[in-house]
């Protein structure tokens, strides 16, 4: 059995995507990432504005697929680098739904990734040795997870 603990909430602002269209590979979609703010019991802080992005691509069976690299500034000023793949896929009205902005319940679709730190603070060297997973819902000015650390 796999335990878990959370780790904390991070909020993102994502105010534009560009759209590239459809690819060979798929429908490309880069995310700027503005900033946001996490907050657990371990640690807190901010997004860091760049540089930080999200590529997105959707596959033709409709998931959309989430390759995250942002940079996080503790309170105690500290820098993570945080990186993440994840995937993003429901019912077709569910997802139209969610690319108008509309509020839409976390159950009616799947919203899952994997968090993985870099960082050479030394109080926060144990994140670079942790594994993580986070489930994440989707409002209108961005993404908001809630990411566990794997016990």
């Amino acid at each position: 059995m796999i335990a878990m603990r959370h780790l904390f909430t991070l909020r993102a602002e994502v105010p534009r995507i560009e759209d590239f269209g459809q690819t060979p590979y798929g429908h490309r979609r880069i995310a700027s990432v503005a900033g946001g703010h996490f907050q657990g019991d371990r640690l807190r802080g901010t997004i860091q504005p760049t540089p930080g992005g999200d590529w997105l691509l959707l596959r033709n069976d409709g998931v959309l697929m989430l390759d995250v690299r942002i940079s996080l500034k503790t309170d105690d000023d500290q820098l993570i680098y945080m990186s993440y793949k994840g995937m993003r896929h429901g019912p077709t009205e569910v997802i139209e739904r969610l690319n108008r902005g509309e509020a839409v319940e976390p159950s009616a679709y799947y919203f899952r990734s994997t968090p993985l730190f870099e960082t050479a603070s030394p109080q926060y060297q144990w994140l670079n040795k942790l594994m993580a997973v986070a489930s994440g819902r989707r409002e209108s000015t961005g993404p908001i997870y809630e990411v566990f650390e794997l016990l």
